[in-house]
């Protein structure tokens, strides 16, 4: 086996004669240990126990090296793997207390992350922005509750999304008890710690401030939204989130990787720690052969490894699935002191341009865009009130009294 992971030839036995390692199902044995994380001895035992998220890679490298290794899988086997290939044709059904019209990619994505959920395992919902991740996960949650006597689930999210996943649970799964963990430190432990039935919403930052009033909780599932948020596991977010004792882990995110594979580690990491090793190994293992050898070995196992834990689509894929693109022009007219605001600043970002050297001008163009940026905004959101502006106001009077007083 060592021999065949430095891809050796040829392997001298005690006697002298040379054993050839070329096709004859040793290379395969060696590729099935080291995914597998097997040692010598482990094969030599004659009995091996590995976790159950493994059965699809081993599954895999027994059908790509069928001609050389010869396998029984039991019934308990095969029914695990026909369930996880065959999530389409499950018996999952939309619960009926959604009210929204899944799209079919959509729909198979809820029974995607109820047939994981069923088998034990976690998962990332990778979908492009603008796919519907949380709708998705929205009818999951409410199928998990279907017929329960109770459930406890609990969403982490960014602080900006806290209330739209509160409006949107409102919106598509009324029935479904929502409380967001807001207020001062004594009230979110109140509300951490009573109750049980139901979806509790917080954000990363609380979440961490808050972790000590989730020691003893015990929720049946667990959704992190924009996991990129734990890319780093070393961070106090990535570690509040791994505390928290959930039956079930599930990650949105529309960008499982940004900028390194350790990202992905971080995120799988949270959802079923060890698959992907320990960061160390993964490191050395997969990462290091990957980005500073471009080894397609390891990168091909590691895909086979968690690829039945991603789903992924792309706009481009669904295409067929989304409404035709509506567009609409609407002409509105800037009126009153929102007008005078604007060609004030026209005419001071026209004086200060005429003013410039052409050495200023290619030091200040950043400036420049600022300002145009700015005139932007006044003019293509004419429906705010003009105290929204004050603040600009106050910068360019001068220049609205320099505009009147031309007109007079």
């Amino acid at each position: 086996l060592s021999a065949c992971k430095k891809k050796r030839k040829f392997y001298r036995l005690a006697d002298g004669t040379f054993l050839s390692l070329q096709e004859n199902g040793l290379s395969a044995v060696a590729e099935m240990a080291e995914g597998l994380e097997l040692k010598g001895k482990d094969l030599v035992s004659g009995h091996v126990s590995v976790p159950a998220y493994r059965a699809f890679y081993l599954d895999r490298i027994l059908q790509e090296n069928s001609g050389q290794m010869e396998a029984q899988r039991d019934q308990a086997f095969k029914a695990l793997l026909r369930d996880m290939k065959n999530v389409e044709d499950s018996d999952f059904e939309v619960p009926e207390g959604l009210h929204a019209s899944l799209r079919p990619y959509q729909a198979f994505g809820f029974r995607w992350m109820m047939t994981l959920s069923k088998l034990g395992f976690g998962g990332i919902l990778a979908d492009d922005m603008g796919l519907g991740k949380t709708v998705q996960a929205i009818a999951y949650l409410a199928g998990r509750r279907e017929g329960a006597d109770s459930y406890a689930a609990l969403i982490v999210c960014p602080a900006s999304l806290v209330y739209n996943w509160e409006a949107e649970l409102v919106r598509f799964a009324p029935e479904l008890p929502v409380m967001t963990i807001a207020g001062n430190a004594a009230e979110r432990r109140e509300m951490i710690r009573s109750g049980r039935d139901g979806v509790r919403i917080t954000s990363y930052d609380l979440l961490k401030r808050d972790i000590e009033a989730y020691e003893g909780l015990v929720f049946d599932d667990m959704i992190i939204d924009e996991a990129q948020n734990i890319k780093n596991y070393s961070t106090q977010s990535a570690r509040a989130v791994r505390a928290v004792n959930s039956r079930h882990r599930f990650a949105l995110t529309g960008t499982p990787i940004e900028n390194s594979l350790s990202e992905l580690w971080s995120i799988f990491d949270f959802l079923m720690p060890g698959i992907l090793s320990s960061n160390k190994k993964f490191r050395e293992n997969y990462e290091q052969p990957i980005v500073n050898s471009q080894d397609e070995a390891v990168s091909g196992r590691l895909k086979k490894m968690i690829r039945p834990f991603i789903l992924r689509r792309t706009k481009k894929e669904v295409l067929k699935e989304l409404p035709d693109k509506l567009e609409k022009v609407i002409y509105s007219v800037m009126e009153g002191r929102q007008k005078e605001l604007y060609q004030a600043s026209v005419q001071r970002l026209k004086d200060s341009l005429e003013k410039q050297t052409d050495e200023e001008f290619k030091t200040g163009r950043l400036q420049i865009l600022a300002e145009l940026t700015r005139l932007r905004q006044i003019c293509c959101d004419p429906s705010m009130a003009f105290e929204d502006f004050k603040g600009e106001a106050a910068k360019t009077e001068a220049c609205i009294e320099l505009i009147r007083t031309a007109a007079a």
